[in-house]
């Protein structure tokens, strides 16, 4: 139900990315903000939220106006097969939305592909420091979520 609510916070994106100007903040100055697809994005998921991690990234990206390429884990993509299934079921153009699968090759295709302008990853400290350097050096966009735990605060 956590991917859901993210694609359901998609539906109100596109008004929140109209950009925003403030006029007088200055004597004779105005500001004004636009906010600019990236192009081509991609995403690198886990295999233990093989539905909501997906859901996390592509809604996200598309109504951005960015296209995407996910890479679902080896051990479980059907989840992410069924995801884009019915996103082309809904009306989504071909080529918005493309999987890639593999594992090694297909990280390392993502992260030095030039055309890929961002990456999104969630997954382990190791497979996160890797493409965050990789996709780093080659002048991407990179954002790792790695090793995530449940937190809590043990009290008296």
């Amino acid at each position: 139900l956590r991917g859901l609510q993210v694609v359901e916070h998609c539906c109100s994106v596109t008004s929140l990315q109209l950009g925003e100007t403030l006029s007088g903040i200055a004597k004779d100055m105005d500001t004004i903000s636009y906010r600019l697809p990236l192009g081509v994005t991609a995403g690198i998921t886990p295999f233990n939220f093989p539905a909501m991690i997906p859901l996390w990234m592509f809604p996200l990206a598309i109504v951005c106006g960015n296209t995407y390429v996910i890479k679902p884990s080896e051990r479980d993509p059907g989840a992410c097969m069924l995801l884009v299934e019915m996103l082309k079921e809904a009306g989504c153009p071909n080529g918005v939305v493309n999987v890639i699968h593999g594992a090694h090759e297909s990280v390392d295709f993502i992260c030095d592909h030039p055309d890929i302008r961002a990456i999104s990853f969630v997954g382990s400290d190791q497979a996160g420091k890797y493409i965050y350097e990789r996709g780093s050096k080659n002048g991407k966009r990179v954002q790792c979520n790695m090793g995530a735990k449940n937190h809590g605060v043990v009290m008296a």
